[in-house]
């Protein structure tokens, strides 16, 4: 008897692939009839690829939620809530770690369930701070200074800067988007961005091309960083290390901007998804439940190098002796992230906003320009939604 065959993708990292392979496997050991294979992508492919090609070859799609608005107005995904009985999906409720649950939740549909949550948190060596007589900053100037000793590194890839502009605004008090009829204010905008290029010249012109991975490589495994103030969490590096030159990293929170208001993050992780052309929707919307079962999350999920998205993991005394404190130590940024918006159209905005924000800290020049074609790029997406 052939088995039942569910294809899924997902993004190559320890993080985004293992932890499904391993729990596929604990899946087919219990029902031998079905096979799940996973292929995976670079992680620019995951935030840059469209989502309406890997349904069409995919039954199970690991997504970042600001793809959800596509989605929702073309049919690409298997809407959940109508498989999820009303115990499951209020436990999934009450275990988000943050906005995780709601990011995929949309136009009163949810989309996927969330198996991983992440956002930008700080990162530091521990014996290099330590062999300087120096502690983790706490304050905007403290990271500033130490850039300018080259102590500092942190990613600023397109969309990493596009991210981490965001942070600053909502540092500075105002959303992007909040009002509906703007990206964000001149005013804020304009000192979001001068904060980020006052930074980013402070800091190796190699992060410029820098995404969180390579930022976390660099640290672990090179004494040329010993801190980051901002970068995209993976709890993988806070774990003991399975090649012996590696160094371990501590995670925390974000630090406090001049004035006490703290810098805010950027919500990101993933969701698991059904494409709507799944055949074998019942196989697939039940492996999804299981993946996200807070049982698998601060078990198999987690101890095969997943970062989970269930609370119960994230709170969980074990999972963080585990992992250095990971997710005790950052748990406070997450639940304040920021939630990007999800409307259909906004996937082309954050892939060309997050080329102009880059080009403006490479080159420079008067910020309220920049802003202006930020603005253009709303209108312009918003019109051919």
């Amino acid at each position: 008897m052939q088995p039942n065959v569910i294809r899924g993708i997902t993004w190559n990292h320890t993080r985004g692939y293992i932890p499904l392979v391993a729990v596929s496997q604990w899946y087919e050991d219990l029902f031998p009839d079905i096979q799940i294979i996973w292929e995976k992508r670079s992680l620019k492919e995951f935030g840059d690829f469209p989502i309406e090609r890997l349904a069409q070859h995919f039954d199970l799609l690991v997504i970042d939620h600001p793809f959800v608005g596509y989605a929702a107005a073309h049919e690409t995904l298997l809407p959940l809530e109508t498989f999820l009985g009303p115990e499951f999906i209020k436990g999934q409720v009450e275990g988000s770690v943050g906005r995780s649950f709601e990011s995929y939740w949309f136009a009163d549909r949810l989309w996927a369930l969330p198996i991983d949550a992440a956002a930008p948190v700080s990162s530091w060596r521990p014996d290099l701070l330590d062999a300087l007589k120096l502690a983790p900053p706490t304050q905007w100037t403290e990271v500033c200074e130490l850039a300018d000793r080259g102590l500092v590194a942190a990613p600023a890839t397109p969309v990493d800067s596009l991210m981490n502009f965001y942070m600053f605004c909502c540092g500075l008090g105002e959303e992007p988007f909040a009002s509906g009829d703007r990206v964000v204010s001149e005013e804020i905008g304009a000192a979001a961005m001068e904060h980020l290029k006052n930074f980013v010249d402070r800091c190796p012109q190699e992060c410029l091309q820098s995404n969180p991975i390579s930022i976390y490589r660099k640290m672990a495994l090179t004494n040329s960083a010993a801190y980051c103030p901002f970068a995209f969490s993976y709890s993988n590096y806070a774990r003991p290390a399975q090649r012996p030159e590696s160094n371990l990293l501590q995670f925390g929170n974000l630090v406090a901007l001049p004035g006490g208001r703290p810098l805010r993050s950027t919500l990101g992780g993933t969701g698991l998804a059904v494409s709507s052309r799944c055949e074998n929707i019942e196989l697939a919307v039940e492996f999804v439940k299981a993946v996200a079962d807070p049982v698998c999350q601060r078990g198999t999920y987690f101890t095969a190098g997943g970062q989970p998205g269930h609370r119960s993991a994230w709170e969980d005394s074990a999972v963080n002796t585990a992992s250095n404190g990971f997710f005790r130590d950052t748990l406070q940024t997450m639940d304040g992230a920021y939630l990007r918006p999800r409307f259909d159209g906004y996937i082309p905005f954050q892939d060309e906003a997050s080329l102009i924000i880059h080009r403006y800290l490479k080159e420079g020049g008067p910020c309220v320009p920049v802003l202006k074609e930020m603005e253009r790029l709303r209108m312009h997406v918003l019109r051919t939604e």
